[in-house]
């Protein structure tokens, strides 16, 4: 903390900044930035995540959401987030609903599992209620410590291959099979072959660090298919669409089903871990964390958090986490909470570019799906896969997540997985009381649901 105080003494700041409300707010000499630095940085997080504003709608229509409002959620959702983010706690982090948490809620929650839209939105706002009561209380650092570096490892990879194979089944690239459940589709199609290039185009061009990746692919496909009279010009700028559909839609009291449980559960589970590891990871490159290794405004930056998703049930959106993505921003030079405030403004300038976001097709996102996918297994690498009371848990978690097309069902089966072996193994010092807990009410769950 001293020796960034130290460099930002050397900045050449006017008076005006220096002096300045900005300054007074974000403190930017004291975190070694200035205003243009932050502004790029804030612009660089956008269009690095920007992805999440056609790739959502998109999703949630399949849960029968209307498009529209969806895509005007999913701004003013993202919005809220990152000014809340950048206003209270001064962390330059993005925000917006979170990829392979809106699998979740379409996917599993509504199509396998049967709720409307409407209960889904409930479990996210019970969620989220929860996720806010277990940061302002010891709970959270007591849950977070008790689950298994493992099991945490493997939730993010599970999540990653279930976001996987929904976006090859979107693309067309697998289909179902009487025979072997499922198998190749044809790759003559435009639309499996376009989403195999958006896919190949993202990973080529994030390789080389080519700003903007995923946007710039999807873009470019989405042109491609309008050269061959796939995608149809609706135009580029319109008047926002009514947020009414989905404005307080959430059903909170089909929440209170036993049911459901697992889902708040999930829903919780996920969006917790996948936020600390984030807010951590982002943290250390952007220099917030002091030479006694704690973390500035940890705290403030994991209510903002939760608070964003109570915030997104509210308006029609899954949860809504802090992005990865924030690491390109932070790697531009921002360091604080004004590159969040400057994601935050131009999420409200993209809810006027409904028709654009319209006309991009199902198999131009699904290739974005599909590399976001890929990332999120990168957490498996860290499992000890030396130690098969570790590695076998993990294994069941993340495989069984595609497999039984429910985040939930895997995370139960992975948690049952792991107190049996460890216990059989007489390991059993390794479980904590709140996985004994969480098992008994996944076997419940399984026996009586």
């Amino acid at each position: 903390m001293e020796s960034r105080k130290s460099e930002a003494s050397t900045l050449e700041l006017s008076p005006p900044l220096r002096n300045g409300w900005l300054e007074r707010i974000f403190k930017l000499s004291v975190h070694g930035t200035t205003v243009r630095t932050e502004l790029i940085a804030g612009i660089t997080t956008f269009i690095t995540m920007a992805y999440i504003i056609f790739v959502n709608p998109n999703i949630m229509a399949d849960a029968g959401i209307d498009h529209g409002a969806a895509f005007v959620a999913t701004c003013i959702a993202a919005a809220l987030g990152c000014l809340l983010m950048g206003l209270y706690a001064n962390w330059p982090v993005g925000l917006a609903p979170g990829m392979g948490l809106n699998a979740f809620f379409t996917y599993t929650v509504v199509g396998t599992m049967g709720y409307h839209w409407e209960a889904a939105l409930g479990a996210v706002f019970i969620s989220g209620v929860l996720f806010m009561f277990l940061t302002l209380s010891h709970v959270r650092e007591w849950l977070l410590n008790s689950i298994p570096l493992s099991l945490r490892f493997a939730m993010g990879a599970g999540v990653g291959l279930f976001l996987g194979i929904i976006g090859l089944k979107t693309a067309g690239i697998i289909v179902a099979s009487p025979a072997t459940l499922i198998k190749l589709g044809s790759l003559r199609e435009p639309g499996p072959l376009l989403a195999a290039v958006c896919f190949l185009m993202i990973a080529v061009l994030s390789y080389h660090r080519v700003f903007g990746a995923i946007l710039i692919s999807i873009i470019t496909v989405t042109l491609a298919g309008w050269g061959l009279g796939l995608v149809h010009y609706s135009g580029i700028m319109s008047t926002p669409p009514s947020l009414a559909p989905t404005w307080m839609a959430m059903d909170i009291a089909g929440v209170f089903n036993v049911s459901m449980i697992s889902v708040v559960l999930a829903f919780l589970f996920v969006h917790m871990f996948d936020t600390a590891g984030t807010l951590m990871g982002v943290a250390q490159r952007a220099g917030l964390v002091g030479e006694d290794g704690k973390i500035e405004n940890l705290s403030r930056a994991l209510k903002a958090d939760s608070a964003s998703s109570v915030f997104g049930a509210m308006v029609g959106v899954p949860p809504v986490t802090s992005y990865v993505e924030s690491a390109a921003g932070v790697a531009a030079g921002g360091r604080t909470g004004l590159t969040a405030v400057t994601v935050g403004v131009l999420f409200i300038a993209a809810m006027f570019f409904a028709p654009l976001a319209g006309m991009i097709p199902a198999y131009a996102t699904a290739g974005a799906l599909i590399y976001v996918a890929m990332l999120m297994m990168s957490g498996l690498e860290h499992i000890k896969w030396s130690e098969p009371t570790d590695s076998i848990p993990a294994i069941v978690t993340a495989i069984m997540m595609p497999l039984t097309f429910s985040v939930a069902d895997g995370i139960a089966l992975g948690f049952i997985t792991y107190v049996v072996l460890k216990a059989g193994t007489g390991k059993h010092k390794e479980i904590s009381i709140s996985l004994w807990v969480l098992c008994a009410i996944f076997i419940a769950k399984f026996i009586f649901l």
